[in-house]
């Protein structure tokens, strides 16, 4: 089984921005890992500003496709425009800066097809990174997702991914969310697992991360979770807190109603303007909760988009759909 499914096409698909010095032994070591594999790979430069498309230029073989973005719109812009160009029926994902290893692919690879994994992740278990600006808010940005979302991996910061085609193309990548593409993948109902894979000092160039994406990865974290949860049905998440609001409103300005019947003076509290700002702040988040329901079914409805994914149509003997 596993022999048959080898001739299934592999794609490689590689972010680049600013990586002169990287990018000509990444194809090498690229070349070497993939031999005797049937793949592709997809290079996408995110409006470098240096000698990498000229040198990659200088340097393609034929299975390589190097896509050229008119500016830098961003690592995940990139990406989701690699997966776009990737004919493979796994899609592979990776940095250009060549601290993953690409020998590691095939063993991916082996894995998914193996186990039937629709998501194999790399797990960078000896990490050659700083401590303080990198590793230490990497576990804790990994704890927050866990802790979060409950989809279960241990290094969401790792690029080095696998997944099936249909997974793959169907992330939705925008923003910066190419940290949580887990969790896009957990929402299809990929099934996922996690090995150990290498990991390497950036040999030259310098990160394009600093300590400054932590507030946008708590930014982020906290859309995917809304994402995640209450996509479909944003009134859920909009409704209790705004009805929770209203009626604490309610409660407070029905007291001070009656503290002012008994002759009592109630323009000078400050209860009262918390009592108003919660009846207002209420209805305000119940109005949001409608129009957010209304966005949702002009989304579905109007491009004829379903809210489900039918994994398989079974008769008697055979499974039609996949």
């Amino acid at each position: 089984m596993i022999l048959k499914n080898k001739a299934m096409k592999l794609s490689v698909v590689i972010t680049l921005f600013n990586e002169a010095e990287n990018v000509v032994l990444l194809l090498e070591r690229v070349k070497t890992a993939m031999a005797g594999q049937d793949y592709e790979l997809v290079l996408v430069d995110d409006g470098s500003r240096d000698q990498t498309v000229a040198l990659a230029r200088e340097h393609l073989y034929d299975k390589v496709k190097l896509v050229v973005l008119q500016k830098n719109y961003g690592q995940t812009t990139a990406m989701a425009a690699g997966i776009r160009e990737a004919q493979g029926e796994y899609i592979v994902t990776l940095d250009g800066d060549l601290q993953n290893d690409p020998g590691d692919i095939p063993m991916l690879y082996e894995k998914a097809l193996a186990e039937n994994w629709d998501v194999v992740a790399g797990q960078r278990l000896n990490r050659k990174d700083g401590l303080l600006l990198r590793k230490i808010p990497s576990r804790i940005a990994n704890f927050l997702i866990r802790r979060m979302t409950g989809v279960r991996l241990h290094d969401y910061g790792c690029t080095l991914k696998i997944f099936r085609k249909d997974i793959a193309k169907n992330l939705g990548l925008y923003g910066e969310l190419h940290r949580f593409i887990p969790v896009l993948a957990a929402m299809q109902g990929a099934r996922m697992t996690e090995v150990a894979v290498r990991h390497h000092p950036r040999l030259y160039g310098e990160s394009k991360y600093g300590l400054g994406r932590t507030i946008r990865v708590v930014s982020d974290l906290l859309f995917v979770v809304f994402f995640q949860r209450y996509f479909p049905r944003p009134m859920h998440f909009f409704g209790p807190a705004g009805m929770l609001m209203f009626l604490v409103g309610l409660v407070i300005n029905a007291y001070l109603l009656i503290l002012k019947l008994m002759g009592n003076r109630i323009g000078d509290r400050p209860l009262l303007i918390l009592g108003v700002i919660l009846l207002l702040g209420g209805l305000q988040i119940i109005l949001f909760g409608f129009l957010a329901e209304i966005l949702m079914r002009i989304y579905y409805e109007s491009q004829s988009k379903e809210n489900y994914r039918i994994k398989a149509v079974l008769t008697g003997n055979a499974a039609l759909n996949e």
